[in-house]
Parts: C-alpha cells; structure tokens; sequence
C-alpha cells in the first residue's frame, strides 16, 4: 500500500518494487487537524511526508520577515524530501487547511534502511545527478 505512494517520489523513481516494499515498512499513517502546523520553516527536517488526503498550505517567511505565499498543496504532494538527506532547516512552512492524512517516512528509519541496502543509495544519487544537470542547463540558458 504505501510503498505505491513512494513509487511516486522522484527520488525514488529509480528503487524496484522490492526496494519500495521493504522502504513502505519504515512509513507511519499521520493525521493532523485543521489549521495546525506539519512543518515549522527553521525547524530540522523530521523526515519525508507524502499528502494522502486532504490539503495543506504552504508559506516562507522572507528576509524582510514579511510572508511569502507559495501555494496549496494535495493528495500525491511531497513535503521535505530533501530532509533525507541533508541536516537543514526547514525552507517554509507547511500548515494544514482541513484535516490532512500524510505518510512519514522519518528521516532515522530512511538513514537506517540505506546502511542495509547500500545499492539503494547509487541509485539516489543517479537521481540527484540528474537533478543537478538538469538544474546546470537550465542555469545557463
């Protein structure tokens, strides 16, 4: 079951059905009410959240400590992918606007599971490879 909503990732775009299925394990159902905070910008990154149902909202404080509105996400939406695998603060945050169901994938369970698959880890940094080419050309058009 979750390991379908984790195929969707694009960073684990390149793991098989098998490496979806034993990484689906270290996923926990979250609820979350109304108009309460998932992700606070400035805090560490707790892990990977995937929206199953409802909506959130997202917003960044800026440097003028005015704040900036970056969109409505739903169902399918990624939050906090990059906490997998860095130690930095949170860029914005991420508020719910009903009641939200989301998959954590907790950053501690992700470290975990890539000291025992070590192949799982090439195939992430093929994707993060990509990213970054991809973000080079498009640099210098």
């Amino acid at each position: 079951m979750y390991e379908d909503a984790l195929s969707r990732v694009d960073l684990f775009s390149e793991l098989s059905k098998k490496e979806l299925q034993a990484l689906a394990k270290s996923c926990q159902e979250r609820s979350y009410k109304a108009g309460s905070t998932i992700i606070a910008q400035g805090d560490s990154g707790v892990g990977l959240y995937i929206i199953t149902a409802g909506n959130v909202h997202v917003t960044r404080q800026t440097a003028g400590h005015e704040e900036e509105d970056l969109g409505t996400l739903g169902a399918g939406n990624v939050l906090g992918e990059m906490a997998l695998l860095d130690d930095l603060p949170r860029s914005a945050t991420v508020s719910a606007v009903d009641d939200v169901t989301a998959l954590l994938l907790p950053v501690w369970e992700f470290r975990s599971f890539l000291r025992d698959h070590t192949d799982v880890a090439l195939k992430l940094l093929v994707v993060l490879s990509r990213r970054l080419r991809k973000a080079e050309s498009q640099h210098a058009e």
